[in-house]
């Protein structure tokens, strides 16, 4: 970097002890250097160094009682980073690594994401380093009806949209969204990934692993190749492993391996589906469990081996920085030729640098995952109009969304000298929109 070299700096100076952060700021800043060379009116007018500032960072105690009538108190995070295009949009996390550090890197993602979807919708992020893992469903109702009582006076339909992350699924969305309508005496969309008695949309659960399906389609396609008769290595396990392994079933591959935070299953004959959302939507266990039904299977404990497997396409869907270069290095030696990122972040820049140098089609997850919030913003659109999209309405509009994602970042990397290279492209993309966005509403803002 030369022009944006101090933007960074800066960032790291303000923002001691945040590496996600810093990682997600860099990579984007790389990717943003000849836009600054072509743009120097952005640059004038502190573009750059506003972007990577968050409009609003609010940080708020979380007390609640356990079973045990204990009083435990945890801390919660909203990071309102950008509305320039939007009321902010951006999910809720709960898991013990949750931080400000975390919550802002999601957040300055969840910007240029919600950008490449189309869709008017500004970038932010929430969480608690609350876990729901072994908790009850009484205890997690106490815990989010808590952690609503601070979070709904920041929030609202025209102002902050939030929606579900890990550990936040259809269950503590209703809990929240319960506890939000009680306090605010209104019925509006203002949580997505709400039931679909109460305002939810069809497909959302299965969106932004649909979505991170269609938009590595379209990228396959542009290679002349497809999915059909692949073997597919997935990391995770919720939902939106579970549904990429799905879409990538319905496209003809073969998925091969799923893990959790604990380890991985491999079955060489292909996963068994129905199997992993019993063990995993309705029993809510561990990946573990599904050799019990398949004794052909193997479990490893440790998650990070799952990359040793050989594979043609790899969809790390777990975590951020789960996949390194090491790892990397492994899957293209094994002959794996694509990689698409169903999870925020999920490489580490060794491994997208191997990725790209051995012409490995790579997916970026600010492109590829945005399924997920695109159609949250579909939801959000249903529930200002009061109307509910059949499951195939949504779909077809989701599949259109990425393919859009896919022809806009493609173009963008074209444009800038790097046709191949993706996370370029879908830096530059999802910027643009912004950018020119907050150009037009003055210093000001």
């Amino acid at each position: 970097m030369k022009i944006l070299a101090g933007v960074y700096e800066q960032v790291v100076k303000r923002n001691p002890g945040e590496p996600e952060f810093h990682q997600a700021v860099k990579e984007v800043l790389e990717s943003l250097e000849p836009v600054a060379e072509k743009h120097p009116e952005y640059v004038k007018a502190g573009i750059f160094d506003r972007i990577v500032e968050p409009e609003r960072q609010i940080i708020f105690r979380v007390p609640w009682v356990d079973d045990n009538g204990v009083v435990r108190v945890n801390r919660g995070f909203r990071v309102q980073f950008n509305s320039a295009i939007g009321p902010y949009k951006g999910g809720i996390r709960f898991h013990p690594s949750v931080n400000l550090g975390i919550i802002k890197f999601l957040g300055f993602e969840q910007i240029f994401k919600n950008s490449l979807t189309t869709l008017p919708m500004g970038g932010a992020k929430g969480g608690s380093d609350f876990d729901p893992k072994g908790k009850s469903d009484m205890e997690i109702m106490r815990f989010c009806q808590s952690f609503m009582l601070e979070l709904y006076r920041h929030i609202g339909p025209d102002t902050d949209v939030p929606a579900g992350d890990i550990g936040v699924g259809a269950r503590e969305i209703g809990y929240m969204y319960g506890m939000y309508k009680k306090i605010r005496n209104e019925f509006t969309g203002v949580l997505t990934g709400k039931g679909i008695e109460y305002g939810g949309s069809l497909t959302r659960p299965e969106a932004t692993g649909y979505g991170l399906l269609y938009f590595m389609d379209e990228a396959l396609k542009a290679k002349g190749k497809s999915f059909e008769g692949k073997t597919v290595v997935i990391s995770g396990s919720g939902n939106v492993a579970i549904y990429a392994t799905e879409k990538a079933h319905q496209l003809g591959a073969k998925v091969v391996a799923l893990s959790d935070s604990n380890g991985y299953i491999y079955d060489k004959d292909g996963i068994n589906l129905d199997t992993v959302k019993l063990i995993k939507l309705v029993q809510r266990g561990r990946i573990s469990e599904y050799v019990k039904y398949h004794p052909t299977a193997v479990y490893k404990e440790g998650c990070r081996g799952i990359w040793t497997i050989p594979c043609d396409i790899a969809l790390p869907c777990a975590t951020q920085n789960e996949l390194d270069g090491n790892d990397a290095a492994t899957l293209v030696k094994n002959g794996c030729f694509a990689v698409g990122e169903g999870a925020n972040m999920p490489s580490t820049p060794e491994a997208i640098e191997i990725f790209l140098n051995n012409k490995v089609i790579f997916g970026p997850a600010k492109a590829a995952n945005a399924g997920g919030v695109a159609t949250s913003g579909l939801e959000m659109t249903q529930n200002s109009m009061r109307l509910s999209w059949t499951f195939e309405e949504v779909d077809s509009r989701l599949k259109s969304i990425m393919q859009s994602i896919y022809a806009n970042v493609s173009s963008a990397a074209a444009e800038y000298g790097a046709p191949d290279n993706l996370v370029m492209g879908a830096n530059i993309a999802g910027f643009k929109k912004v950018a020119a966005a907050m150009y037009a509403q003055g210093i000001a803002y």
